[in-house]
């Protein structure tokens, strides 16, 4: 494993989808131009319907999506390891599955990775968010393996589950991939919290790129894209803004990290007291 640049484009995306894919492509570009051969996009890249209704109209299974062809020849173009942080992908009728695709530099999808953990949960400003009703859930964790060492894939809310975490550093990931779209109360209250955590008990990167600001559809998302280091330290951080924010990965730093705090090796199991 060798030392690379890494790029999070922070988007505001809309519930127009080709406008989206345009943009999305423009900012990945903006990335590599800087050097970064890995770029990674927030969840929801494409489209950021107003309701579930919308979301499925505008949803295709993963042979006729639109975004997919556009994003697999861009990663080819320039040679770059592309994460499309997730895409609602029609799964059945009333369905449709979050799911992250990653780009090899040769244009080819390897691996893909749909959400575990689905958000359902009533804010205290009385925001309420039912994912569960029109996505179905995935059943698999999934580690990368890629010329740059190996990545283990996440999706937004699946930030609070430490265990998912644990078990790709447990089965060989450096680093994390954690594409968001974080509300703002949650994310003014936790987002940094749970992102340096899941990089200090693991040892490992995060790379967590991020919705930020208000939608059209009159959502508002966090924003602050971060790199994280496997110590702890905030590489690079976005604010509000769409943009591209960059960062120095070297794979070193998480050997020395968890050679330092060796956690990884000292899990125990429980077998009573509870």
């Amino acid at each position: 494993m060798t030392i690379f640049k890494a790029a999070c484009v922070q988007l505001r995306s809309s519930d127009d989808v080709a406008e989206n894919i345009r943009d999305r492509a423009r900012l990945v570009r903006e990335g590599a131009s800087h050097g970064a051969t890995f770029v990674a996009t927030p969840e929801t890249p494409t489209l950021m319907a107003p309701d579930g209704g919308a979301k499925l109209a505008h949803s295709h299974d993963e042979a006729h999506d639109p975004a997919l062809p556009v994003f697999s020849a861009l990663a080819k173009e320039l040679n770059i390891w592309l994460l499309i942080g997730s895409l609602a992908i029609k799964v059945s009728d009333t369905k449709t599955a979050n799911r992250s695709f990653l780009f090899a530099p040769d244009g080819s999808i390897a691996a893909r990775y749909s959400k575990l953990h689905l958000f359902d949960v009533t804010l205290a400003s009385g925001e309420a968010y039912r994912e569960s009703d029109t996505v179905e859930g995935g059943g698999e964790a999934v580690l990368a393996k890629t010329s740059l060492g190996v990545l283990g894939l996440s999706i937004c809310y699946d930030v609070r589950f430490p265990h998912l975490y644990r078990r790709l550093a447990q089965n060989g990931a450096f680093l994390f991939t954690v594409p968001s779209a974080f509300t703002v109360p949650t994310g003014q209250a936790h987002w940094h919290v749970l992102l340096r955590a899941r990089a200090i008990e693991n040892g490992a990167f995060v790379i967590a790129p991020a919705q930020g600001g208000l939608h059209a559809n009159g959502r508002k998302t966090y924003g602050h894209s971060l790199i994280v280091s496997p110590w702890g330290e905030i590489l690079a951080e976005a604010g509000t803004d769409p943009g591209v924010i960059m960062a120095e990965i070297d794979p070193a730093l998480s050997v020395q990290a968890r050679a330092r705090v060796p956690s990884l090796l000292h899990d125990r199991a429980y077998t009573g007291g509870l």
